[in-house]
């Protein structure tokens, strides 16, 4: 208990570094969204109106320490603002409607990439030199050196383009309106498997090596060759000792991962035109969008931490040193 305790007291501290952060780092880099406005008007905005607009925004002329009280204060009240290229939508509501699809996209592709690589990964240890474990990590790790975007590119020519059989852009078809339909999902279904396929190809080689690597250094500790010693299934010795003691340094991995699904998969999403988060992000940077780049830096951040606090808490019943 008093682990968990003192790792929330430094998730707390992290997450209020990372708020400040989320405040200033955009104000202080060039440029600002009044100026976008007047250059997207060419200066024919009359002032009044902009002035309006700017206060709509949260755009002040204020010094950033009261506007850094004011952006705490509207943060605790759940107030992100409203969004500057998705007006007048709040950021909420924006970040909302992406969190969807994003979870459908990268979380269900890390979460399948980190199931399949980790049982990959200790078949291949545990029968070292066989056909498998000979073919497996070298093909995944080949694969995975190719940047995301171009397997994303080559399978959405390939399978999308020439083939046809997947749709090459969205996250469902035109013709269809987002409902708990079974259409519906079998089509969104349809539209997300290229994306998907690509980022578990992508990412699969290295959930798979990690597991193979850590695990052949616990099949031979001696607690592995005293459970072999007494006669114990190979199946049981292979997950209750083995594989459970190596698993440890993948779910620190895995909760990095999931933690950063908030973020999507920005190169993938541009190339397929997938409306997650991470293709939500490209757009409020370029628009300079201040309070959309916060709020969704804001959920990314508190994924991250919320994440890796699961694994403390999985860490402990995993781990029985850490319960000291």
């Amino acid at each position: 208990m008093k682990f968990l305790l003192r790792r929330l007291g430094f998730y707390v501290l992290a997450a209020w570094v990372s708020l400040t952060l989320n405040f200033f780092i955009p104000r202080l880099a060039p440029g600002d969204p009044a100026s976008a406005l007047q250059a997207t008007f060419q200066g024919k905005l009359d002032p009044a109106a902009l002035e309006a607009m700017k206060s709509a925004f949260g755009l002040t002329d204020e010094p950033l320490y009261r506007q850094y009280f004011k952006y705490l204060g509207n943060l605790f009240q759940g107030d992100l603002g409203i969004s500057i290229a998705h007006f007048p939508a709040p950021v909420t509501e924006v970040i909302s409607e992406a969190l969807l699809w994003t979870l459908l996209l990268a979380g269900v592709s890390v979460v399948i990439s980190f199931s399949v690589g980790t049982i990959l990964g200790i078949l291949s240890a545990w029968r070292r030199g066989g056909w498998l474990d000979s073919i497996a990590p070298a093909s995944f790790i080949f694969l995975g050196a190719f940047p995301y975007f171009w397997l994303a590119m080559l399978l959405l020519f390939v399978l999308g383009f020439l083939g046809g059989w997947f749709p090459l852009r969205h996250a469902y078809s035109d013709t269809l309106s987002p409902a708990l339909t079974l259409e519906f999902l079998l089509d969104a279904i349809h539209h997300a498997f290229l994306p998907a396929l690509s980022i578990v190809i992508a990412s699969l080689g290295g959930w798979l090596l990690s597991m193979r690597n850590t695990m052949i250094g616990v099949i031979s500790e001696d607690y592995v060759t005293m459970a072999q010693a007494k006669g114990l299934s190979s199946r049981r010795v292979m997950l209750n000792y083995a594989a459970r003691n190596a698993l440890l340094p993948n779910i620190t991995g895995f909760g990095m991962a999931l933690g950063f699904v908030l973020s999507g998969s920005l190169l993938t999403e541009i190339v397929f035109s997938y409306p997650g988060q991470g293709y939500l992000l490209f757009e409020a940077v370029k628009s300079m969008d201040y309070p959309l780049m916060q709020g969704l830096f804001l959920a990314i951040t508190v994924a991250v931490l919320a994440a890796n606090w699961f694994v403390d808490i999985a860490y402990v019943f995993l781990d029985p040193r850490t319960r000291r």
